[in-house]
């Protein structure tokens, strides 16, 4: 008895190798303890109100890709060990999480949780997961990443009196467009500078678009009878000029600066990785796509909150023992080009390595969806490229923000 709770004190205590290893040399080395990828495709994604999901709630599209993927994988549902959904609007989203999975087929015997950590949720998600196998409490688990911003738009955030006299408390709960406007204005970004970087956005997506790219990680999903399997999201045709022709949408925040076309599109979506051990991967003969190495959160001023990434990625590069030059791609989300130009400027990272497909401005940005649709984006890019080190980052909102690294393995 009292040898295996030692043994047990001393597996659970271990970090994994691929997490404990710092710089690229040791993170490219495979080890049996590794957190692995061995499936990550999302859903095509529909613009809000208007789109294509636009009258299906989280659980049909969660059901929907849990029986896509369970079909596509031929993986025995009965080996999934624990679930974690990253969401952040739909109400009770555990009991809508959980009822999809058992529409799909999985057993009532595979627990389920959800995650709320805002735009970072999906990141979030990955990270349960992969805490989870590394402290060996499972040996496989799926990470989601879902949200439907039509069915469920962002409520307003409600605090007492006594806690919204703190200012950074009542910072905390303003509206994101009024986070994008305050960055604007306190660091000097201007409404040219968004644009361009906007339009970088919207080009790169929609050549995507045209060159068939993303078919490469999404998972077509029968829902009402049709098949969807391409993004109704990115507006053909962006140009300089229609983007400077656009009015402020938040004309009465700071310098009116922000618009429709170099803010983040409004959107649904639902995105998922299988996550296990190598060893547990190689024993049941399942492909391994990539490495999950290490992921972090920040706090930020909440004034301030786009700004997170300045602050998120370093300490991610840090902790790995990696370089800048050391990342192949870089998926960093575009909430708002306020924020977005001016992380990608102080960070003085190259926009050939940057969102190399085009970013949420044009792609929209389904909040708990995002940090998951990073990683299925970024490691579909580095396979394109024969490449291997993946970043990602993202600001979320009450002023924090997120990034991971992963490997490509495929």
């Amino acid at each position: 008895m009292i040898s295996r709770v030692v043994q047990r004190v001393s597996v659970s205590s271990a970090r994994t190798l691929s997490t404990r290893a710092r710089g690229r040399a040791a993170i490219l080395e495979k080890h049996p303890d590794d957190v692995v990828i061995t499936f990550a495709k999302r859903t095509a994604m529909g613009r809000a109100k208007k789109g294509q999901l636009k009258d299906v709630p989280v659980d049909e599209l969660m059901h929907g890709l849990f029986k896509a993927t369970l079909d596509k994988t031929g993986l025995d549902a009965a080996a999934i060990e624990d679930i974690c959904v990253g969401t952040c609007h739909p109400p009770s989203p555990l009991y809508v999480s959980r009822a999809a999975a058992l529409a799909a087929g999985i057993p009532a015997e595979v627990p389920i949780s959800t995650v709320n950590r805002l735009c970072g949720s999906g990141l979030q998600s990955i990270r349960s997961i992969a805490t989870a196998i590394e402290s060996r409490e499972i040996s496989l688990g799926i990470a989601v990443g879902v949200e439907s911003m039509s069915m469920n738009p962002r409520p307003t955030p409600q605090v007492v009196e006594a806690v919204g006299a703190n200012a950074q408390a009542y910072d905390c709960v303003r509206p994101m467009g009024w986070t994008s406007e305050m960055v604007a204005e306190h660091y000097k970004v201007p409404r040219e500078v968004q644009d361009k970087y906007a339009l970088i956005s919207h080009t790169r997506a929609g050549k995507a678009i045209t060159d068939g790219t993303f078919a490469d990680e999404i998972l077509p999903i029968e829902l009402r009878g049709s098949i969807l399997s391409v993004d109704d999201t990115v507006r053909m045709g962006v140009t300089a000029e229609s983007l400077a022709s656009l009015k402020p949408v938040f004309p009465d925040w700071g310098e009116a600066s922000t618009t429709a076309g170099n803010a983040s599109g409004v959107g649904d979506g639902a995105a998922l990785c299988i996550m296990t051990r190598r060893d547990h991967a190689e024993r049941e003969g399942l492909d391994i796509i990539g490495k999950y190495v290490a992921s972090t959160f920040v706090g930020v001023e909440p004034r301030y909150m786009g700004i997170a990434p300045i602050y998120a990625i370093p300490r991610i590069l840090a902790e790995t023992g990696l370089a800048q030059e050391d990342i192949d791609v870089w998926e960093i989300n575009e909430a708002f080009a306020s924020q977005f130009a001016y992380c990608v400027e102080q960070l003085n990272i190259s926009m050939e390595k940057i969102n190399p497909n085009g970013g949420a401005i044009a792609l929209t940005h389904p909040l708990g969806m995002t940090g998951t649709r990073q990683v299925i984006t970024g490691l579909a890019q580095l396979r394109r490229q024969n490449a291997q080190l993946l970043c990602t980052s993202m600001c979320v909102g009450s002023g924090m923000g997120g990034a991971g690294i992963f490997v490509n393995e495929a």
